[in-house]
């Protein structure tokens, strides 16, 4: 099953076809607007769909095609954003991310995964699962904060539990050292990250080498400051 997971940066309904063109059975965008208040082509291509958000113009959607069931999963949220856990086809959970800074003074942005994982990692670990989406984090900032809690922490959170980085497994490269970035602020080549990331349990994911693939630039930033991360699962 391919998966495909990008941060729109906004007006999605103006971009759907692009994203097709990965051809993808399921589409997890962050900063979508929600298909339930669209009432052109965005509304009648979501037919397949499960989305949350504070506001209807920017959220956090799961798209699938018509041949792949999913069904929302009742884990607490306990107001950390954004988090979308779901069913599909009843054989593996898939989490869809966007984390925020949720007015949090402590706990921003990979704070929030964090929390969420401290919630749910059990159910994860019994589970098949994947984690994608936009972290808005990398090892490279673990150094400017001083707390237990960072994205290095958060990646071995996910590892006690079987689950690992697709991206990283396929390449070999260290966290924080990633030659592909997934965002350039502002749109600017010169200020290139890498924030976005998929985290599966191992034994649904076939190392090879066309299994993960970070979108170009040259093809994305006319839509986006980010590019989509795609990636293949064995169900």
């Amino acid at each position: 099953m391919k998966i495909v997971t990008w941060n729109c940066n906004g007006g999605f309904r103006n971009k759907i076809k692009e994203i097709e063109k990965l051809e993808a059975d399921i589409y997890v965008i962050q900063e979508c607007e929600n298909p339930k208040h669209s009432k052109g082509e965005y509304g009648k291509w979501a037919e397949n769909y499960l989305w949350v958000g504070e506001s209807k113009h920017k959220g956090l959607g799961i798209f699938a095609s018509s041949s792949v069931k999913i069904e929302q999963l009742n884990w607490e949220g306990n107001g950390l954003q954004l988090f979308l856990p779901v069913r599909v086809n009843n054989q593996f959970n898939l989490v869809g991310v966007w984390t925020k800074q949720a007015n949090s003074p402590t706990f921003r942005y990979i704070g929030q995964l964090w929390k969420y994982l401290g919630l749910h990692k059990q159910k994860m670990a019994t589970s098949h699962t994947v984690v994608c989406g936009d972290l808005n984090s990398n090892k490279i900032w673990d150094l400017n904060h001083d707390r237990q809690w960072n994205h290095s922490a958060v990646v071995r959170e996910l590892n006690a539990i079987n689950m690992v980085s697709l991206y990283h497994t396929v390449t070999g490269e260290e966290q924080g050292e990633e030659s592909s970035p997934t965002f350039y602020l502002q749109r600017d080549l010169q200020k290139p990250y890498h924030i976005d990331y998929a985290f599966s349990s191992k034994d649904i994911f076939n190392i090879q080498s066309n299994t993960v693939s970070v979108g170009c630039h040259n093809e994305w930033l006319e839509f986006s400051d980010h590019v989509p991360l795609s990636f293949t699962i064995a169900c």
